[in-house]
């Protein structure tokens, strides 16, 4: 089992205000780990069911959920309900609410062994236990051992830090995440195109950083984070709104429609705090996703022929 895929499986699945904190199921709150620096979250019985999922499944996109399935013996598109990733400076760990078979042997050449109570499959550093019909975790050994601990002590307060940041998230977003160090992943992951946008820039300067997303007719999505100054703050603001001019400008002429996509994003910038907010109709879904995996924009109406 490759633990990067369980981290990969969150990302994919985002590639991408009510004052309450995001709704969490509350077994898995009382699973994740002290010392845990983000939290991602998803309502997986909501999200297989929208369209932009579908059409996911259809063009071979989740390639990282087929793996996860694979290497685990549960299927998060069929088995879970919901999903909650915590990570920190040592991995992370996929918590998991749903329909499980815990006698259920794994595939491949993973191996047994008893952790504080619980059999333990693991695989080249990493692993997943079957706590219960109802109840899967899996991740590195280290962050997976940290979450049955957890799960044990009775105390359960290491998620209420992070879901006091994340006070901003509507309780309906079908997949959120907050974090202290959400910027570092977005810089690590979000594309770079060759024809000069760098996505992942936008995110360098940002710290408590909290997301949310839904997928029902499209894909509406937020990004909120707090920059070190003010200026700071300016300078990512003027950043993003650049990115979305070049955007435009990139449109081929033959696809005008792909205007209304770049329309749909907005920046907000108050002191030292950003807003990105995307509203992308499900029409332009498949072209966002193509965009955004693409390695160039293309030519468009502001570069030469």
């Amino acid at each position: 089992m490759r633990f990067p895929a369980l981290l990969m499986l969150a990302a994919s699945l985002l590639i991408t205000t009510a004052i309450a904190q995001p709704r969490v199921d509350n077994v898995l709150g009382k699973m994740v780990p002290p010392g845990s620096t983000s939290l991602i979250g998803a309502h997986m019985d909501q999200i297989v069911a929208t369209e932009f999922y579908r059409r996911l499944a259809d063009q071979g996109r989740l390639t990282m959920v087929d793996q996860f399935a694979r290497e685990t013996g549960f299927d998060p598109r069929r088995d879970v309900r919901e999903l909650l990733f915590a990570s920190s400076s040592i991995g992370g760990v996929m918590l998991a609410r749903g329909s499980f078979k815990p006698g259920m042997k794994p595939v491949g050449d993973a191996k047994p062994v008893r952790y504080a109570g619980y059999n333990v499959w693991t695989s080249n550093g990493a692993g997943y236990s079957i706590l219960d019909s109802t109840l899967a975790a899996a991740g590195d050994l280290k962050s997976l051992e940290a979450a049955l601990d957890e799960w044990k002590s009775g105390s359960h307060r290491a998620a209420q830090p992070l879901l006091a940041r994340a006070k901003g998230v509507d309780p309906s977003s079908q997949m959120w995440g907050v974090s202290t160090r959400f910027a570092g992943f977005l810089a690590d992951h979000l594309p770079r195109s060759a024809s000069g946008i760098d996505f992942s820039k936008i995110a360098k300067g940002l710290d408590d950083t909290w997301f949310e997303a839904s997928f029902s007719g499209g894909v509406q999505a937020g990004i909120h984070g707090v920059a070190a100054t003010d200026q700071d703050a300016i300078n990512l603001r003027d950043a993003v709104k650049g990115l979305i001019g070049f955007g435009r400008l990139s449109v081929p002429e033959n696809q005008p429609e792909m205007l209304k996509l770049w329309d749909g994003i907005t920046v907000d910038q108050q002191g030292r705090a950003i807003a990105i907010e995307a509203d992308v109709p499900q029409s332009l879904a498949d072209q966002m996703m193509r965009m955004l995996t693409s390695p160039a924009l293309g030519r468009g109406r502001g570069r030469g022929r």
